[in-house]
């Protein structure tokens, strides 16, 4: 039987690529021929990012990772002067995302700048800093948004309107670059195994699953997949959609 390569020899970047659901999308798109760049922000990732490569390069796929803030324009700039030299990218997947969950009546002014700022610019700043590698390469653009950002959530507004942003730019970006043959999607995972989703206390993840037809969280592995079909020729006729990966989560 012959296994299908859906990425055979792109060059995917992937930002937040540590661990989770980014982590995923690297192993995956190895899996299906893509080389793959993970972009991720803390020292104390390395290892893990190290990791990840070491088993990517197993499978017979080059691999690099470049330690950058995406909400900072210039270590941004920075990162695209290495990835010149390693390849153009065809594949990109503004994945990095943070949290600093509060309710609006105690949330600082810093708790909603940090989240807006890695979130929503940061997806801006790389896809702004690579649109000549996309423009080449008539790549295409996956935004990870979240169904908070469909849906909303209690003491999340600042995730809320960071993930909701994306599904805008999504839109606009779809319209703006057909012309040079760039898709522009999003996916909406609901929640999923991470270690963000580890820490919410058993009573509150009963109740979320409850809302779940399919009475579980996501695999990390079933969100990556989505992300390869997008990014593939298979979704060819396929852009400014939003993808919800919730199990059928039900709106409240």
């Amino acid at each position: 039987m012959w296994l299908i390569m859906k990425l055979d020899g792109k060059l995917m970047l992937i930002t937040g690529a540590s661990r989770g659901i980014g982590r995923a999308i690297a192993i995956e798109a190895a899996k299906n021929g893509a080389d793959v760049i993970l972009n991720y922000v803390s020292d104390r990732s390395k290892p893990l990012v190290d990791e990840t490569i070491k088993k990517i390069r197993e499978m017979g796929r080059n691999a690099i990772a470049i330690q950058a803030d995406v909400g900072n324009w210039e270590e941004v700039k920075r990162m695209k002067k290495i990835v010149d030299e390693f390849g153009k990218v065809c594949c990109l997947v503004n994945n990095a995302g943070i949290t600093k969950d509060n309710l609006l009546i105690k949330m600082t002014k810093e708790e909603w700048d940090d989240v807006i700022r890695v979130n929503l610019s940061g997806a801006f700043y790389v896809t702004k800093i690579f649109i000549d590698h996309l423009i080449e390469t008539k790549g295409s653009i996956i935004y990870v948004s979240s169904v908070v950002g469909q849906d909303g959530n209690i003491g999340q507004a600042n995730y809320a309107a960071s993930k909701a942003g994306l599904i805008g730019l999504t839109r606009a970006l779809a319209m703006e670059l057909a012309r040079y043959g760039i898709r522009v999607n999003a996916i909406a995972p609901g929640f999923t195994e991470t270690e963000m989703t580890a820490k919410i206390p058993e009573k509150v993840k009963e109740k979320i699953i409850a809302r779940i037809p399919l009475r579980r969280f996501a695999l990390p592995e079933e969100i990556a997949k989505a992300v390869i079909f997008l990014a593939s020729d298979d979704a060819s006729y396929i852009t400014g959609v939003t993808m919800s990966i919730s199990g059928g989560q039900r709106r409240e």
